[in-house]
């Protein structure tokens, strides 16, 4: 079995944090290799194979002057390429999300910006090229902020983005720290009004005595810019550390979860949210779980799910009560006594909860499995996924580096037939529902070469280790994989590597 991881490169470290970029084509500077295969299920995992498609990277604000000069930005970037080491701890990626075509991927990173990027248009000339992104928009979503009442440092860090569906020619997306959340608004402008009767050429005001014609202003064209600006910003409403925001099926609300509470927003109303969970003792000794996760359902607006740390799942629906402390199902799986040891509880706390594209099952994330879950059976999981099981051994030392506490995410691919999840090394996971079977790939700068096609890595636990297999002792535990995106509709995926982001898309036949 031999899959090929394609990828588009994306050096994150280089983000400029303005508001309005020049859209300029800013590669690729490799050879693609075609448009992608539809999704299915024999090309999910296993059976198909992921090439290379090209390897970019941000621009910085050098680069961006450089561009205005005329200079071979090719060679510019290839440059920031070979030096990387500069990258600083705010250029980390922090989340990474397709609109819900996939003409757009957008990624948050440390330090509070917002980079987009579009998906090249397919041409006659060029139809080898329609897999490519290249860069649309990039801009500054929070700013770090300090909390005079409490002495508390508030990060830019930006925790989650969500897109919008989109209704007309721009583009809107939510993005949060962990206190705020602010929608965007993301348009093109490629004319620009001239000939204002009060204003002169430069935008002076000119002065009234001097105007002796009326002038009908006129629209010219102009240089495409692409603009983000902060529509609404919904503030003040979370105690605790936002970990979640999830659109819903009605696209006039949204919810925010923290630590304790679930909040229930309109996209209109910023000044007022609705509580519908709230897990916070009277006594904050008594606490024993805090919510780590929460999303709405793809289809019902009324039901959604979220997460806890002693590994258990909720759905509630907002028909039942106002207040939904009081839950429809409960998802549990018993734990096996003879599993258990001092690190079960920390293990089995779940990082990540998503609802599959059909609303019948549930996906979670705890620190060694992926689980699916049948929403019609609330005792145990339909389907569990060892992720990383040969780390058991190593849980003490994880606990001490507090590896053990990382929150991997997952992601289901556009048919419900293939889950995706990060591990350690720079290693993701592919498992596939249908043919249950399952490959580790590699996310390196040293393997993507262009047209590359990325062989299944393999970990050996012990006794004899072969050639193309790596030791359990030799993984690099600060290189890992924790947020990843699938495409809606097609085998293109991107993966997240500490401050570089990697596109790779299933191989033409």
């Amino acid at each position: 079995m031999l899959l090929s991881l394609p990828a588009l490169h994306l050096q994150t470290s280089e983000y400029h944090p303005l508001f309005q970029l020049p859209h300029r084509r800013l590669g690729p500077w490799c050879s693609p290799t075609g448009s992608p295969a539809p999704l299915s299920c024999e090309t999910g995992c296993g059976e198909g194979s992921w090439i290379l498609v090209c390897r970019l990277l941000v621009p910085t604000q050098v680069s961006l002057l450089s561009m205005e000069e005329d200079i071979d930005t090719r060679k510019i970037n290839n440059s920031f390429l070979r030096d990387h080491s500069y990258a600083t701890e705010a250029d980390i990626i922090s989340t990474v999300e397709f609109n819900h075509t996939g003409e757009l991927l957008a990624t948050g990173d440390k330090g509070g910006r917002v980079v987009i990027f579009q998906r090249e248009q397919e041409s006659k000339n060029q139809v080898h090229r329609r897999g490519e992104y290249n860069v649309y928009s990039t801009f500054q979503s929070h700013e770090p902020e300090f909390d005079y009442l409490k002495s508390l440092e508030i990060e830019e860090k930006i925790n989650k983005i969500r897109w919008l569906p989109q209704q007309n020619a721009a583009y809107f997306l939510l993005s949060t720290n962990d206190k705020t959340v602010k929608l965007w608004k993301v348009s093109e402008r490629d004319k620009r009004p001239e000939g204002y009767n009060l204003k002169d050429e430069e935008g002076r005001l000119r002065d009234p005595a001097t105007i002796t014609t009326l002038r009908v202003p006129v629209l010219r064209p102009m240089d495409l810019m692409v603009e983000a600006t902060p529509r609404r910003v919904f503030a003040n409403a979370h105690t605790y550390h936002i970990n979640s925001i999830s659109v819903n099926s009605d696209y006039e609300t949204y919810m925010s979860a923290d630590d304790l509470r679930i909040n229930l927003w309109n996209f209109e109303i910023t000044n007022q949210s609705f509580n519908i969970v709230d897990i916070k003792p009277a006594n904050m000794e008594e606490l024993t779980e805090v919510i780590t996760a929460a999303e709405f359902h793809p289809h019902h607006c009324n039901t959604f799910v979220y997460s806890s740390s002693k590994g258990t799942i909720r759905l509630c629906d907002m028909r039942a009560s106002a207040l939904c402390d009081r839950h429809t199902k409960f998802f549990e799986e018993p734990e096996d006594p003879s599993n258990r040891s001092f690190f079960s509880e920390i293990i089995s706390s779940i990082s990540d909860v998503k609802f599959s594209h059909s609303g019948r099952y549930i996906m979670t994330r705890d620190y060694l499995t992926v689980k699916v879950w049948d929403l019609n059976m609330e005792n145990r999981p339909i389907e569990t996924y060892q992720v990383h099981d040969y780390l058991r051994s190593k849980l003490c030392s994880l606990y001490e580096n507090d590896c053990i506490f990382d929150k991997f995410e997952c992601v289901w691919n556009g048919s419900d037939s293939v889950i995706m999840t990060g591990s350690y090394n720079n290693f993701f996971r592919m498992f596939d529902r249908n043919t249950k079977r399952d490959v580790t790939l590699e996310a390196s700068r040293e393997n993507s070469k262009p047209r590359a096609i990325l062989k299944p890595r393999k970990v050996c636990v012990g006794g004899k280790r072969r050639k193309d297999e790596i030791s359990v002792d030799s993984l690099d535990f600060s290189k890992k994989i924790l947020h990843t995106a699938w495409h809606p509709s097609e085998n293109i995926i991107a993966v997240a590597a500490t401050n570089n982001l990697y596109i790779f898309q299933d191989k033409v036949n």
